[in-house]
C-alpha cells in the first residue's frame, strides 16, 4: 500500500479537492483506496456524504482502542473508502504527543491496512505542527498544492526547509502541482513560469481556478462523478497519471 498525504501550510489552496478528485480517479482506475480525513472541519467527509462522526473520537483511535478498518465508512464509489474527519482531531497534536515516539505513530497505525487497500489518501489540516510532522513519516509522496503567488511560493519554501532539516525523511517524495491557476493573471503566468524552470520537481498539469470545482460543495461528490468531460477534470486525470509514474 502507498500512503500519498495531501498537504499545505497554506489554507484555500484547493488540498482537500484534489485529495478528492484524485482519490476518486484513482478508484476508478481499478485501485482499492481509502480516503484519511485528517483535517477537523471535515470537508472530505463532507464531499462524500458521510457525517463527520468518528466513535470515542480521536482520542481512542490515538491510544489504539479501535482498529481503523472498524472505523472505515464505504462511499457510493467503487473501491474507495472513507475514514471520516472527528472534530475531536483539534487536539490531534496534544493527543499525539502522549505517545512514545509520536511522530511514527500514523505509520504504525495505517501499516495493517495494507491487506485491504492499494493506496491510502491523507488529506491534511493546513499547518506546521506534531501531525504535520506524522504524515510525513507515513507518507510515501507529499502532494503540496501551491497557488501561483509569493505567499504561496513562501510556504513551499519553509515545507522544503521543515522536511530537509528532519532526520528519517529521506524516503518521502515532495511532488507541488499548480493549484488554482488562473491564466489570465500575468502574475500567475510569470511565477508559473519561473519556478518549472527552477524548482524541477513541480509536476507538469496544473489545476485551474474553475466553477465546476467549486461545484463540489453543492454536488457533494468528487468532479468526475459529475462532470465527467469538463477541462477540469481532464487536468485532474492527467495530474494523476503522472503522480502514478512516481509510484
Amino acid at each position: 500500500m502507498k500512503a500519498m498525504a495531501l498537504y499545505s501550510i497554506k489554507g484555500g489552496v484547493g488540498k482537500t479537492a484534489s485529495a478528492v478528485n484524485l482519490a476518486y480517479i484513482a478508484a476508478e482506475s481499478g485501485l482499492r483506496t481509502l480516503v484519511w480525513d485528517l483535517d477537523p472541519q471535515g470537508a472530505s467527509s463532507f464531499y462524500f456524504r458521510i457525517k463527520p462522526k468518528i466513535k470515542g473520537g480521536g482520542k481512542d483511535l490515538i491510544k489504539g482502542k479501535h482498529e481503523l478498518d472498524g472505523l472505515i465508512k464505504g462511499t457510493d464509489f467503487d473501491r474507495l473508502d472513507l475514514l471520516p474527519a472527528d472534530f475531536s482531531y483539534r487536539n490531534f497534536d496534544l493527543l499525539l504527543d502522549d505517545q512514545k515516539k509520536p511522530g511514527k505513530h500514523l505509520k504504525k497505525r495505517i501499516k495493517p491496512l495494507s491487506e485491504h487497500y492499494d493506496l491510502i489518501f491523507l488529506d491534511c489540516p493546513p499547518n506546521i505542527s506534531l501531525l504535520s510532522e506524522a504524515v510525513f513519516f507515513a507518507a510515501d509522496i507529499l502532494l503540496s498544492p501551491i497557488i501561483p503567488t509569493t505567499l504561496s511560493l513562501r510556504t513551499l519554501t519553509q515545507l522544503t526547509k521543515f522536511i530537509s532539516g528532519h532526520d528519517g525523511l529521506d524516503q518521502l517524495v515532495l511532488l507541488p502541482f499548480f493549484s488554482m491557476v488562473d491564466r489570465r493573471k500575468k502574475m500567475h503566468r510569470d511565477i508559473m513560469q519561473e519556478l518549472s524552470e527552477s524548482h524541477t520537481e513541480f509536476l507538469d498539469t496544473a489545476i485551474p481556478y474553475a466553477s465546476d470545482i467549486e461545484r463540489m460543495g453543492l454536488e457533494r461528490m468528487p468532479l468526475p462523478a459529475y462532470s465527467k468531460k469538463s477541462p477540469s477534470t481532464v487536468a485532474y486525470q492527467k495530474l494523476w497519471r503522472e503522480i502514478s509514474s512516481h509510484l
